[in-house]
């Protein structure tokens, strides 16, 4: 059983400690005004800060990255944090764009961090489809992390990363069997691309986390920026009308605030 503290900085950006490690998913620490383009005529407005500056979030051992290429998930602050980070994994062709300390893998690819007095972390990346079937060539390439060490007391902890729900997502959660997810939620739409969604919503995650059941939900990357279609508001209404057994998984974390579970 492991003491996991998890501090929400805003976003997709979660500080993880545990056993001496301190690992970050998604630095995003840009200040909000900023319209970034997402490619193919899509953007969006960053709505709000981070919760922590980078200059007071201390030592890294590395970085969790879904993904490079979009700066809800990456922004230029994130870029400057990444060039002093011992690691960096993330995808394939991410890692091949951002090189020096950058690792990649393919979704059911693994691999180990591991440190003197530390428990070693298994790290194995997850499918993502980040919108609708056959956008991958266009929304480009996203993956998840399921991060298992010893004594774990509900499972693994899994990364969803910003992807809709899906059947490959579906069959990798239910092999994974997490304890606890950090879920990406905010059902992204642009005007463009009209009832189109390129994350998640409430009902998805709820058709996701009844095929897995893990003990606790944690919802992230579904506020702060102007493409969201669901914030926590709508994915409460949803989550009303979800099984007792899936609303009670669910636990918050407001951004700014270290949560402590036991995992």
């Amino acid at each position: 059983m492991s003491d996991v503290r998890f501090t929400h900085i805003g976003g997709p950006t979660v500080l993880i400690e545990f056993g001496g490690w301190r690992l970050l998913t998604d630095p995003t620490f840009d200040p909000p005004g900023r319209t970034y383009a997402f490619g193919w005529g899509t953007s969006s407005r960053k709505l709000a800060g981070p919760a922590l500056p980078m200059a007071k979030l201390g030592p890294l051992d590395a970085v969790l990255l879904t993904h490079d290429h979009h700066g809800d998930n990456l922004d230029e602050a994130g870029r400057l944090l990444l060039a002093i980070a011992p690691a960096t994994i993330t995808t394939s062709s991410g890692a091949r764009r951002l090189g020096g300390a950058a690792r990649g893998l393919k979704p059911g690819q693994s691999m180990r961090l591991e440190a003197p007095g530390r428990p070693a972390i298994e790290i194995t990346a997850t499918p993502c489809r980040h919108g609708p079937p056959l956008s991958r060539p266009i929304t480009g390439e996203v993956i998840g992390f399921a991060l298992t060490w010893p004594n774990q007391l509900h499972g693994p902890l899994w990364i969803t990363g910003d992807t809709v729900y899906h059947r490959a997502l579906r069959r990798a959660a239910a092999a994974i069997q997490p304890g606890t997810v950090l879920l990406h939620l905010g059902g992204v739409g642009f005007p463009r691309t009209g009832p189109l969604r390129y994350t998640m919503t409430a009902r998805q995650a709820v058709r996701l986390c009844e095929a897995i059941t893990p003990h606790t939900i944690l919802p992230v990357h579904y506020e702060g920026w102007q493409h969201f279609r669901q914030d926590r508001d709508g994915i409460e209404r949803d989550l009303r009308r979800a099984p007792k057994q899936i609303r009670s998984c669910f636990r918050w974390l407001p951004t700014g605030s270290t949560e402590h579970l036991q995992l």
